[in-house]
């Protein structure tokens, strides 16, 4: 891992946080990147964009396109989150194909930390706009399945924690395994090649799907209850 290298350089402590956390540290290097390109993307904006900018207005319009196809104009308000979610989940992804780089998605406290942002904020949306109604969500269609609803109902929301960080992180960790034994066995660079390419395939379509689940929650909540 070459940024545990250079953070050996800065001394035993670093070093050691490099080896302890090396997902903290590759994901700062994406939020970095991706901050730096931004910047440099919006730093001269002119009627007829080329270059970065033309770039990333394409993929700008092209996810709030897909938004408000899943969203409608209520989640017009989450556009920055759900942009910054795919395009941050498929840097990170894609990261580990980098020789000598780590994904920071194939480390369960990563894909975590994003499932219980999701999950909180789907929670935090409908109370806002449901107020105390918002337990209506859970009490099912019949008052007298009630209780029986609302335990069903709290156990799959709960378990959406569980699925949200353990997909990603499962599919990412097991591209990057096979990837390296991949490396060790073949030893040649050509050898995981295709593999890379269907790892590009395959990081893009995690971050779609944690994107369009977390959509699709966030819209559930705001929904009126019937």
């Amino acid at each position: 891992m070459f940024l545990g290298a250079l953070a050996g350089l800065l001394g035993e402590p670093a070093a050691e946080f490099a080896h302890h956390y090396p997902h903290l540290l590759y994901a700062w290097l994406v939020m970095l990147v991706l901050i730096l390109l931004g910047r440099a993307a919006t730093s001269k904006i002119t009627m007829i964009p080329s270059g970065l900018q033309n770039f990333f207005e394409f993929v700008i319009e092209l996810i709030d396109n897909f938004q408000q196809t899943i969203m409608g104009e209520r989640g017009r308000a989450f556009f920055p989150l759900m942009a910054t979610l795919i395009i941050y989940v498929f840097c990170c992804n894609i990261q580990g194909l980098i020789p000598g780089s780590f994904a920071p998605t194939s480390n369960l406290n990563t894909t975590l930390s994003l499932a219980i942002i999701i999950f909180t904020l789907t929670h935090v949306e409908g109370l806002r706009r449901h107020g105390a109604g918002y337990i209506k969500h859970f009490m099912g269609p019949m008052a007298a399945l009630a209780p029986l609803m609302f335990v069903i109902e709290m156990v799959s929301h709960l378990a959406r924690l569980i699925s949200l960080s353990l997909r990603l992180f499962g599919n990412v960790m097991g591209e990057d395994l096979v990837i390296l034994i991949l490396f060790v066995l073949a030893g040649a660079y050509f050898a995981p090649l295709p593999m890379m390419f269907l790892g590009l395939f395959t990081g893009f379509l995690q971050a779609f799907i944690i994107t369009l689940l977390a959509m699709i929650y966030i819209s559930e909540a705001q929904a009126d209850h019937h």
